[in-house]
């Protein structure tokens, strides 16, 4: 299968998902470091993907996929942190906590095939 455009890639839709989550859950967050901070790391994940694809080289899509698995990482630190605080429930932390995990293995398997 050839994928055509960025967004047809699942751990960039994984990602939109995440973003969701996250603007929607942090969006009365009164900690407005803490909030941009997520935010800016939870959108850095599927922009990477995106610009990394439209880059159209497999070396460079490369690149940005570890970067979009590092922004990965972060959101995934800071929800631990945002639970520890109270600023989520806890089937909120679980539900973010397994899509950045799941979107962090997308991306390795991503990763292996280029």
């Amino acid at each position: 299968m050839v994928i055509k455009s960025f967004e047809e890639i699942i751990a960039w839709k994984k990602a939109k998902e995440l973003n969701i989550f996250v603007y929607k859950n942090f969006r009365n967050c009164r900690d407005f470091s803490f909030r941009d901070q997520i935010q800016r790391a939870s959108v850095s994940i599927m922009n990477n993907i995106a610009e990394g694809f439209e880059r159209g080289g497999n070396k460079e899509f490369r690149n940005f996929l570890f970067i979009s698995k590092g922004s990965c990482a972060e959101v995934r630190s800071m929800l631990n942190l945002a639970f520890e605080l109270n600023y989520i429930n806890e089937s909120g932390f679980k539900k973010s906590y397994d899509l950045t995990v799941e979107i962090s293995k997308i991306l390795s398997g991503l990763i292996k095939t280029l």
